[in-house]
């Protein structure tokens, strides 16, 4: 699959997946089109696994971006390649006005709809009649790509967009929700509505499924299906005594109020005024950067603490192979990513009692457990990791390695999605 960025037009040549040539030969391989709002993303290598786990299964995924980053890491540029973003592309116009011309019906029925949920929704009318154009372009390029099944990540704009074009190509859609968003304004953005249109939806965890079932009637409860993100088996390092250092902790996230890096460094002020020698090395970015870099100043704690901006995936995993302990101190979440690749490299982890957390970190067997917003807590835990000995270290990292090998193998995950649109696909077409 090529790039489908500027200057190319995609309606007059072969291009991404051959979305402008003839319509795909039918075929045994299950061709599946994923939807993702922004794509690839340093935030998203959790997708990226899972794209590329179903393609080792004997999946075709076509990649569809509503907007392609400005950047990508190298351990993505290969799949900014494959990706074809839908707005940017060269024949967006063009495809969308074709589907309104083929399909009037079906494309005014879901402008009507488009119409009533931005009337009810935090984005708006006109927000929605832009997903609207974005699923009759996609709807088209669906079509030419022979695909089945459109499946979206999130169940905001992405999830929205794939269901319109999923109608108008008369695919069947589903999408995977991970939180903590998407249940804070469930109403807002749909999502119960969106569960009931869908072949099926995925939950990356227990909490998420039962946070979902809240949304619709038990007679849906059978469409949401859990499948855990995952981790690939090469990611996986054991981790010598030698490498887990005296003093320094790690942490990985978005700087944003949910994450709680707030939390965080009052704890380190904590820890910091009982004497402990410690380092804390933030990484991540976003809105709350500069209130966080105020508050180490204020706490006198430059040197100790550091916000070292984003990273790249190989960057973070140095970064988790050399720390005492992990700490993600949040306040709302899914299921990180970055617990389960912190205890695939054998490293603890501190974090807080919410969401589907404690499905992975078990307190004293694997890391430690503690109240979101709770700065003394959390600072104690910090200080056990701290007293820990070296031994009591690796044996909590090869505790959360196991779990995390018995519950987020990716390919064993990818399996179980394999199946899911096998199963719908074969139903709709019954």
């Amino acid at each position: 699959m090529m790039d489908a960025g500027a200057g190319s037009d995609l309606d007059s040549e072969a291009s991404v997946g051959s979305a402008c040539a003839a319509p795909a030969a039918q075929t045994s391989v299950l061709r599946v089109g994923y939807v993702i709002n922004q794509y690839p993303a340093l935030s998203h290598s959790f997708i990226r696994r899972e794209i590329q786990a179903l393609e080792r299964a004997g999946a075709l995924v076509i990649r569809y971006a509503i907007r392609r980053p400005e950047a990508a890491s190298p351990e993505d540029q290969a799949e900014r390649e494959k990706t074809r973003p839908v707005i940017g592309a060269g024949g967006m116009p063009l495809a969308a006005i074709r589907t309104l011309l083929r399909s009037p019906g079906k494309a005014i029925s879901l402008l009507l709809s488009a119409i009533g949920m931005g009337a009810r929704s935090e984005s708006g009318v006109g927000r929605h009649l832009f997903y609207w154009i974005e699923a009759l372009a996609l709807s088209e390029w669906a079509v030419r790509d022979g695909v089945a099944h459109l499946h979206a990540h999130f169940g905001t704009n992405s999830a929205t967009v794939a269901m319109f074009a999923a109608e108008l190509a008369g695919v069947g859609y589903s999408f995977t929700v991970h939180g903590p968003e998407e249940f804070d304004k469930a109403a807002l953005i749909h999502l119960g509505d969106k569960i009931a249109r869908a072949s099926f939806v995925v939950a990356i965890s227990s909490y998420g499924r039962s946070q979902l079932r809240r949304l619709v009637g038990f007679a849906d409860w059978s469409k949401i299906k859990v499948v855990r993100c995952g981790i690939e088996p090469n990611y996986f390092e054991p981790k010598p005594a030698a490498s887990f250092s005296p003093d320094l902790f790690v942490s990985v996230g978005r700087l944003a109020e949910q994450k709680g890096q707030a939390t965080l460094v009052s704890a380190a002020a904590i820890l910091a005024s009982r004497g402990r020698r410690f380092r804390l090395r933030i990484i991540g970015d976003g809105p709350l950067r500069a209130a966080l870099a105020d508050m180490i100043a204020a706490a006198q704690l430059d040197g100790v603490v550091s916000l070292t901006g984003a990273a790249p995936p190989a960057e973070v995993r140095s970064a988790l192979l050399g720390a005492r302990a992990f700490v993600l101190p949040s306040y709302a979440e899914g299921l990180p990513v970055s617990i389960m690749e912190a205890f695939a490299l054998g490293t603890p982890v501190i974090s807080t009692t919410v969401a589907g957390i404690p499905e992975l970190v078990r307190e004293g067997v694997n890391g430690w457990l503690v109240a979101p917003a709770d700065e003394a807590s959390l600072a104690n835990a910090m200080e056990a990791a701290l007293d820990s000995d070296v031994g009591r270290l690796v044996a909590m990292g090869l505790d959360g390695a196991a779990r995390v090998a018995e519950r987020h193998d990716i390919d064993s995950e990818a399996v179980i999605l394999m199946g899911l649109f096998e199963r719908a696909i074969r139903e709709r077409r019954q």
